[in-house]
């Protein structure tokens, strides 16, 4: 979604030769996966961190092209709502301190896009969902003013007629409807990147959704929307009902535009693409010059820029990348866990999970004997239960509550880390941090939660809230360090 899109509307026959160009785009890509060193390389880790514009009384404010403009640094890019704002943090090779390095990273361009918002009458805070948000900052003037998000929702609109329906049963319940996709612009993430040979990407992409599930419930932090009371991680319901473009035209389709899937891959990344040209429509149809059969078959590496814009709105949980740069390479995008508390949370956050993806992957002998329903139930278990979520593992009889397991898989991590040269320092106080959480079951969401039990519904609580959340965030201290409201 980040590539330029210079118009929103197209005609029909733009959508007929786009759907070519893919069908070219999958050819190539196959033809290039086979090509002997192709992907080779280390592994190398990167993060995404999308955040919120809010104003002084923590309602969110709508300056984000403002604020890109201030910040000055081509890491910070405009996301879909008016109110948020996208860093894109610099890849680093997995061996060594590289979470360190990115949590430095973290902090500093917050703190940077912070003082930008300072600028234009606002601040910035890391969360999953804004608590503060109401119905009305969900019209079709909360979109960011780029062409590509008006071409986004025209596409979207076009292969779903029917209005958006949000249906969420959490310890409270949500009902409502929208017209546009604007209601993506409520979720903010942390999307962590590993750097994948395409000979282990099918294993490795399966790790990942395995460990997905108990990573998730130790890190909850979205637990309330539209002042609703609902899952730990209510960013997952929300997302896959705001973008979901199956109507009752398209009943055959099991999986939306935004879901865990349906099975574990056997064929790769090839698979994944493959699945997303021919279960999902497109919606941006922007051609290339580029012949992307030519180039691969010259010998050179396609940009199959067609394809990368495609699967830039097919939004599964853990998602298949193909990048040009440097020769090329794939990469596993992990894109469940939310934003925040902190940077060294999400650091943790992104060290065990990416420990638990590389053990678990380094030994595919449970994937024969552990049903694919089993982790997705895990995932969504996960995201509605958190630490008190059962969750199934392999090699164990029946489910166990997620706090208990996730103790348990705090050393395979570690081993998964050490594999990859991760220094031994690094991976301790990391997953310390985790394990801490996990001992004082103190997640984002729970503190969020004792917070307003704290401020007893007084007017404004959530506003109260919100500002001793960005002021804890900004410490640095991890939330399990938090002190309460009192």
């Amino acid at each position: 979604m980040g590539q330029e899109v210079a118009k929103e509307r197209f005609s029909e026959a733009e959508y007929g030769r786009f759907g070519e160009r893919l069908k070219d785009s999958l050819l190539a890509l196959r033809e290039l996966l086979a090509r002997p060193g192709f992907g080779a390389g280390p592994a190398t880790v990167g993060a995404e961190l999308e955040l919120f514009l809010i104003d002084e009384d923590g309602r969110p404010l709508r300056r984000n092209k403002e604020v890109r403009e201030a910040a000055g640094d081509g890491r910070v890019v405009l996301e879909l709502g008016s109110f948020n704002l996208e860093v894109n943090l610099t890849p680093l090779p997995l061996a060594g301190r590289p979470f360190t390095a990115i949590e430095a990273e973290a902090r500093d361009m917050m703190g940077a896009v912070d003082e930008a918002a300072r600028s234009c009458g606002g601040r910035v805070v890391p969360i999953g969902i804004l608590p503060t948000l109401t119905e009305f900052d969900f019209t079709r003037d909360s979109m960011s003013d780029e062409t590509r998000y008006r071409a986004l929702s025209r596409g979207m609109r076009r292969v779903r007629a029917e209005p958006f329906r949000v249906r969420i049963d959490g310890l409270e319940r949500l009902d409502l409807e929208v017209e546009d996709v604007i209601l993506e612009s409520a979720n903010t993430s942390w999307q962590v990147h590993l750097r994948t040979p395409p000979a282990s990407f099918a294993g490795v992409y399966n790790a990942a959704q395995l460990a997905i599930g108990p990573v998730l419930a130790a890190s909850g932090n979205s637990p309330s929307f539209l002042g609703r009371d609902l899952w730990e991680e209510t960013r997952i319901a929300l997302f896959e009902a705001s973008a979901d473009d199956r109507d009752a035209e398209r009943p055959w389709r099991v999986d939306g535009r935004v879901s865990f899937g349906s099975g574990w891959v056997d064929g790769g990344a090839g698979e994944l693409f493959e699945q997303s040209v021919r279960e999902y429509e497109p919606v941006m149809p922007v051609m290339d010059e580029e012949d992307p059969l030519a180039v691969v078959r010259a010998g050179g590496v396609p940009g199959l820029a067609e394809l990368r814009l495609h699967q830039g709105t097919v939004w599964q949980w853990n998602r298949p990348v193909y990048d040009p740069a440097g020769g090329g390479h794939l990469r596993v995008e992990l894109r469940a866990l939310p934003a925040g508390p902190t940077c060294a949370d999400m650091a943790a956050n992104a060290a065990f999970l990416l420990g638990l993806v590389l053990a678990t992957a380094a030994d595919s002998g449970w994937i024969g004997g552990f049903p694919f329903a089993d982790a997705y139930r895990n995932f969504y278990r996960a995201a509605r239960s958190g630490l008190d979520a059962p969750l199934a593992w392999p090699g164990r009889d029946g489910p166990v509550p997620a706090a208990e397991l996730v103790l348990d898989l705090l050393p395979v991590a570690a081993e998964g880390l050490a594999s990859a040269g991760v220094e031994p320092d690094e991976t301790s106080r990391l997953l310390d941090i985790v394990g801490e959480r996990v001992r004082l079951r103190r997640t984002g969401a729970a503190w969020q939660r004792e917070a307003l039990a704290a401020l007893e519904d007084r007017p404004g609580a959530r506003g109260a809230m919100l500002a001793r959340y960005r002021d804890l965030a900004f410490t640095g201290d991890p939330v399990h360090t938090w002190p309460g409201l009192v």
